[in-house]
């Protein structure tokens, strides 16, 4: 049977990031992702659509009797929103990995501090995804990587990188004592230029740190880093947003 409460008002952040995670579920939105979902190896509750995109969602892997036919009027009074993207999916909610399984040989890691837009937050996954690092860390007021626009920016990434929530800042302690290396981001002048990290800094573990738009990491992350790192800019360009800054960061971490 197919719970239509699921997906409904999915327009309504503030109650849906409630609702999600108190029902144990997420909900990815299109064929693409849906079908990166199930690969993932996550449990289908069911899934809402159209007449015409039944097909793609059979031949994804999404069983029939697990899909609702809705026409397009349907689904914008149950979801608060024109599906363009033809397809609905409510999943179980999986469970995140425990931080000291998430340590073990792991070489390069992102940290995020209270990062609370959700195009942000799959931004970061995407990037963290596309450029090997082995699993982000999520401090508790971070916007949930499950929410259905965090999914979608991230183009589904976040199926693929293990990404688990941290205590704050207690873990980070953690993370020194298995001697893993935090890097503070920031747009400090006397940061050190993330392009020369000496040799022997880059052959150990690295975590990256990522703090907010605007203000960026708490003094408190700055003071409890291994180095402070920057990213150096030209034009009078003082920072990037958080999203292209990951980017650039990750990407000068794995070359």
């Amino acid at each position: 049977m197919i719970d239509l409460q699921d997906f409904a008002s999915l327009t309504d952040v503030q109650w849906r990031s409630r609702f999600e995670v108190e029902r144990g579920i997420y909900i990815a939105e299109g064929e693409k992702t849906i079908r990166r979902a199930l690969l993932a190896g996550h449990l289908l509750r069911s899934a809402i659509t159209a007449a015409r995109w039944i097909p793609g969602l059979l031949a994804a892997g999404v069983p029939a009797e697990l899909i609702g036919e809705a026409d397009e009027t349907e689904m914008e009074r149950i979801t608060g929103f024109h599906v363009h993207r033809g397809a609905l999916a409510a999943f179980q909610r999986p469970e995140a990995p425990v931080l000291d399984t998430l340590l073990v040989g792991a070489r390069r890691l992102v940290i995020v501090e209270d990062v609370v837009d959700h195009a942000n937050i799959g931004a970061i996954m995407r990037s963290a995804a596309a450029f090997e690092i082995d699993a982000v860390l999520l401090t508790p007021a971070c916007a949930d990587p499950l929410y259905r626009r965090s999914i979608k920016v991230s183009m589904g990434a976040v199926f693929s990188i293990p990404w688990t929530r941290m205590a704050w800042p207690g873990d980070l302690a953690t993370l020194h004592a298995a001697g893993i290396r935090t890097l503070a981001l920031t747009p400090a002048a006397d940061a050190l230029d993330i392009r020369q990290l000496a040799s022997g800094l880059r052959s150990q573990p690295l975590a990256l740190m990522l703090g907010t738009e605007g203000s960026g990491l708490s003094p408190l992350a700055l003071s409890a880093c291994s180095h402070r790192v920057r990213i150096p800019m030209a034009h009078g360009v003082d920072s990037l947003n958080v999203a292209a800054a990951a980017a650039v960061a990750c990407y000068e971490l794995t070359r």
